[in-house]
């Protein structure tokens, strides 16, 4: 009989006592009636103890040695991994990684060897995270970290088969130098795909003059009557300064049938005094209906001075780009331009 078995009984045979004593005062039983009573009240308790210590108890001995013993603590199965570097798609930038690393073991055979299942699911995480980050540009951080949080949501076996493993929170950033190196590329780029259409757009617009328009007097003569919108008038009093502004263009001698349509012979402005070779020039833009305003006026002119340089009149190439141009340095109108590439 255990102690608290017994404190019942001790209460029970005393307050059954108190309860005979009164009915026995009440109904004044005789001698006999009170022995009888006190021998059932010594008869009552040793009754209870023999058939309690025949019950089997239904919790081990063992187990009722210590009832306080500590509950064992349960196992951690995460951690935080912070600040690992992660390759990227471009050499030399690395994402820097942190996650929340979470786990559960796998059954394993009983000869199986001990394992840290925090090691084994960390590598996990991040060899799945190299795999994804390695294929993607260090310019889209942000949206390569929604896509390791959507990747290694998941439980996975590691490749040892001991633990299934997943990431949550997971944070990827660049250094702050490598982000200002990438911002500066960028612009750099955009910078020089701007330089290298405005050349090309060059190119092509000294091209359409060069090898389309002053081709030849005819070209010019087309060329001229299609900007006078079929002013044939117009146009053959200008034939003499096509046929010069075409042979310039194409460092020739003004071909023999126009020569006498040409204005101003050179013998007689150096004789007679007459206006210079700039004045001439400035006339003929006039007449072909160059505004100063007008984009094409300055390339125009530029090729007129290239097509002079060429052809040994570095004076006149000089006089036209100083008085239509005069912020332009002649001696560095042939330079290169310049390089938008990393120096």
């Amino acid at each position: 009989m255990s102690s608290g078995h017994k404190t019942v009984t001790f209460f029970l045979t005393v307050i059954c006592a108190l309860l005979l004593v009164i009915l026995g005062k009440c109904l004044g039983w005789p001698l006999w009636a009170w022995l009888a009573a006190a021998a059932s009240l010594v008869a009552a308790p040793a009754a209870v103890a023999l058939i309690s210590s025949r019950r089997k108890n239904p919790l081990p001995r063992e187990l009722t040695l210590e009832p306080d013993l500590p509950i064992p603590p349960l196992e951690r199965r995460e951690q935080r991994v912070t600040r690992v570097a992660l390759p990227s798609d471009t050499p030399d930038y690395d994402f820097i990684f942190s996650a929340t690393v979470r786990w559960y073991p796998i059954d394993a055979p009983s000869d199986a060897p001990l394992v840290s299942p925090g090691a084994l699911a960390t590598d996990a995480v991040l060899a799945r995270a190299r795999t994804i980050s390695a294929q993607r540009s260090p310019g889209r951080c942000t949206l390569v970290q929604h896509e390791l949080n959507g990747e290694l949501g998941t439980m996975l076996p590691d490749p040892s088969g001991r633990v299934y493993a997943m990431a949550e929170s997971v944070d990827l950033t660049l250094p702050d130098q490598d982000r200002e190196r990438l911002a500066k590329l960028s612009g750099v780029r955009k910078d020089e795909a701007v330089w290298e259409h405005e050349r090309r757009y060059e190119q092509n617009k000294r091209s359409y003059l060069g090898d389309d328009v002053l081709k030849d007097t005819g070209s010019a003569v087309v060329w001229w009557l299609s900007r006078n919108n079929d002013r044939i008038d117009t146009t053959v009093k200008d034939i003499g300064l096509l046929a010069q502004l075409s042979s310039a263009a194409n460092n020739q001698d003004v071909p023999e049938p126009f020569r006498h349509l040409v204005p101003w012979p050179e013998e007689e402005q150096e004789d007679d005094g007459e206006p210079s070779a700039t004045d001439l020039f400035d006339r003929m833009l006039v007449m072909m209906g160059f505004t100063e305003d007008d984009p094409e006026r300055a390339l125009f002119v530029d090729r007129v001075a290239d097509a002079s340089e060429k052809a040994a009149r570095h004076e006149t190439a000089r006089a036209i780009r100083q008085r239509f141009d005069p912020q332009e340095d002649p001696g560095t109108h042939d330079e290169p331009p310049p390089s938008f590439g990393p120096s």
